[in-house]
């Protein structure tokens, strides 16, 4: 056997780890999220209460001194158990995410190429920024930790699709795709679409916890006993903002890029072909998201809508324009 079908054959092995790994990464997360503190009262609310009682911020220190909570000054058995639960996640994410990107260094070492040479690599990929993008997350604010079930076990469900329905075996590029402007356009846009798909998610949880601070202690149902638990609404919907921000700017560029590569390739900028199409749409949706996190009466849950929207189109544009849809990008089912 050749160096490069060993080391392909490395990557499918270290493929099939990386879907064990994220499973046991997600029952970690789920252990953390079912035994962690449900929330009453959100942290915005309680931040606000002490100025509605006209209290100083000197009396209420000596208030909390005199008068500690529970969970403040002695953590539950039970909030200790999910802590550690959600530290062991955590740990158990990073060897997967470092699997993960093995993979994907392993298969562009095989093939001699940059490992988005197809749909399964792009798909692998956009999943290892995903994670990436979480991680990030969680480690600037340790409480976004609880977003991981939801984030870990879309990830690991989209990796077992992949590998089900899109595998490709590794090998060298289709004439087509031979150019320079592979490594700038594709790579950037599955950056962005990694960002995108994972504050999709995180703003898909803001609406169910905003609508539990909305509701209060009479929501009932699956949605209230998730939201009891998430994170507050301000910091979740902050964290959605964040990834847009990273990969708005790099989706943008990977647009022109594209633009660029067209240009070179086919002798026009812009044909309006399907693809470049829906690039275009998703485009405006996340322009309109940012506009919409910037202007009075379209805050909350109307700009989350439309980011849910946004991970909605890219998942179209990533799935049914690539197989369905025919048009000058259907010969590696990529961009």
């Amino acid at each position: 056997m050749s160096d490069a079908a060993s080391l392909a054959g490395l990557a499918d092995t270290l493929f099939s780890i990386t879907i064990l790994v994220y499973s046991l990464a997600t029952i970690a997360f789920a252990v953390e999220f079912a035994f962690s503190r449900e929330a009453t009262v959100s942290e915005r609310d309680k931040e606000r209460q002490p100025a509605r009682s006209g209290a100083s911020a000197e009396q209420i220190g000596q208030i909390q001194v005199l008068n500690p909570t529970r969970s403040e000054s002695e953590p539950t058995p039970r909030a200790q158990f999910a802590s550690r639960a959600g530290q062991l996640a955590m740990g158990i994410t990073l060897i997967g995410a470092f699997i993960h990107g093995t993979v994907l260094l392993l298969r562009g070492l095989a093939a001699e190429r940059i490992p988005l040479g197809n749909m399964f690599e792009h798909a692998t990929m956009v999943a290892f920024i995903g994670v990436a993008g979480f991680l990030f997350l969680a480690v600037r604010t340790p409480r976004l930790r609880r977003v991981g079930l939801f984030v870990l076990l879309a990830v690991t469900v989209g990796l077992v699709l992949n590998g089900l329905f899109l595998y490709a075996e590794s090998g060298p590029l289709v004439a087509a795709l031979r150019s320079r402007w592979l490594v700038v356009h594709v790579t950037t846009v599955t950056i962005g679409f990694g960002a995108f798909l994972t504050s999709g998610i995180v703003s898909a949880l803001y609406l169910v916890r905003s609508r539990f601070e909305e509701v209060g202690e009479g929501a009932v149902g699956l949605a209230s006993r998730i939201g009891r638990r998430l994170p507050d609404a301000a910091t979740l919907d902050r964290a959605a903002h964040r990834l847009v921000i990273f990969g708005f700017p790099i989706f943008t560029f990977a647009v022109i890029a594209g633009a660029v590569w067209a240009e070179s390739a086919w002798g026009r900028f812009w044909g309006w072909d399907p693809k470049e199409t829906w690039a275009f749409i998703s485009w405006i949706v996340y322009a309109a998201y940012l506009h919409a996190r910037a202007t009075a009466g379209w805050k909350g849950r109307a700009a989350a809508w439309i980011n849910v929207g946004g991970l909605a189109v890219m998942l179209f544009n990533l799935l049914f324009v690539n197989l369905i849809i025919a048009g000058l990008h259907s010969y590696a089912g990529i961009n």
